[in-house]
């Protein structure tokens, strides 16, 4: 990306160049009466240039005033009337009209788009022409750098959570070999170590599924999908985990809705969700999954009777990594991904997912979704879906 802009600066620096080396050799310059110099103004064909540029473009006079600002530095509030506002590359182009040498910075300034606290910019400052003139070109690096940030974080963080599996399948392994004289230990520490493997297997799955919707890209192939399947195959996944706590599941709603989208990824959206529930909440209680019609979508609702979510929490739940009790995420061999795969899901559908949450009375997270067809409307089980369509 900063290679990619530097070429293109390069480019228009240089054919800009040429625009004012051009116009001043077939029109040199001559002193108005109140001797300003009309080469002050802006050559023919640099406002074309420009013009179609994706970047921010602005060009000073010799006097710091703005001759021409593309609409994207206006947006960014780099440029208010005929000033450039941000004092950092007011001072650039003062150093380059000095000396006449190029010059590349990156730079931070106050966020005036899409609610940015700041704005980050890769920004090349190059002298225009003899009259002092200069063009400065800013690039917005906001998105670049967060994706960084992100990927920075993602590997840190998947690889403290597989050193935790592995480094115990170590120590497993040699407690074993120590261990081989004693039968009763043997089998003790080869249990514990089918549950590190099985919690490495299913860290490995979850980030799979992950990197597969992590970027809210279109579904490639969507389809009909039938929520009342989704519901019973997501709660079939989960039911012996649920009997093992005297869980009872149940569902509920209104039955044959359907969505737009992909039924596997939405069972494994629901499957999290249940499961989540399970593991949250004391044993002999309920977790219900309700579906119901809310205008052009369909809200799946699951709800339990857990421990539920502090408050300071909520904001987090759907980061990748972010546990509210990691304790138990260790005992029950969770991944600290599911909520992030639900919110990713939820994404890929046009979709959202909603949380709420109270101390001590359960929680409930809902996921609302576009509806087939642009209406949430119910199919008789007689009906085939094909048919319906």
């Amino acid at each position: 990306m900063a290679m990619s802009f530097a070429a293109l600066a390069g480019f228009v620096v240089g054919a800009l160049a040429v625009l004012f080396y051009r116009n001043q050799i077939e029109a040199p310059s001559r002193t108005a009466d109140d001797g300003v110099e009309t080469g002050a103004a802006l050559p023919q064909g640099v406002a074309s240039v420009l013009a179609v540029l994706p970047s921010s473009a602005v060009v000073l006079d010799a006097h710091d005033r703005v001759l021409r600002a593309s609409s994207a530095a206006r947006a960014f509030g780099l440029v208010k009337g005929d000033r450039l506002m941000a004092a950092e590359l007011l001072a650039l182009a003062r150093q380059v009209r000095r000396d006449g040498e190029i010059r590349e910075s990156e730079i931070d300034v106050a966020g005036h788009k899409f609610g940015q606290e700041t704005t980050s910019f890769a920004v090349r400052v190059a002298p225009l022409g003899s009259y002092g003139q200069v063009l400065v070109l800013a690039e917005d690096q906001t998105e670049r750098r967060r994706v960084e940030a992100v990927r920075r974080d993602f590997v840190a963080n998947v690889s403290h959570e597989l050193k935790t599996p592995v480094g115990a399948l170590s120590l497993l392994a040699e407690t074993i070999q120590d261990a081989a004289d004693d039968p009763e230990a043997v089998s003790r520490f080869a249990g514990r170590m089918q549950h590190e493997a099985a919690r490495l297997n299913y860290l490995i799955q979850d980030l799979i599924t992950l990197s597969r919707i992590q970027g809210a890209e279109p579904i490639p192939t969507p389809g009909q999908v039938s929520i009342d399947e989704a519901v019973n195959d997501a709660i079939d996944h989960c039911n012996t985990r649920a009997v093992a706590k005297d869980i009872t599941l149940v569902s509920g709603g209104t039955e044959g809705l359907r969505i737009w989208g992909d039924a596997e990824l939405l069972v494994t959206a629901l499957r999290n969700l249940i499961d989540n529930a399970i593991v949250y909440s004391p044993e002999h209680t309920r977790v219900v999954v309700s579906v119901r019609p809310a205008g052009d979508s369909v809200e799946i609702s699951v709800s339990d009777q857990g421990i539920g979510i502090p408050e300071e929490a909520l904001e987090r739940i759907f980061e990748r990594f972010f546990r509210v009790d990691a304790a138990r995420s260790r005992v029950t061999g969770g991944t600290g991904l599911g909520l992030a795969i639900v919110k990713h899901v939820a994404a890929a559908h046009a979709g959202e997912v909603s949380v709420w949450s109270k101390e001590g009375s359960g929680s409930t997270f809902t996921l609302r979704l576009p509806a087939f067809g642009g209406t949430a409307l119910a199919v008789p089980p007689s009906i085939p879906m094909e048919a319906a369509s």
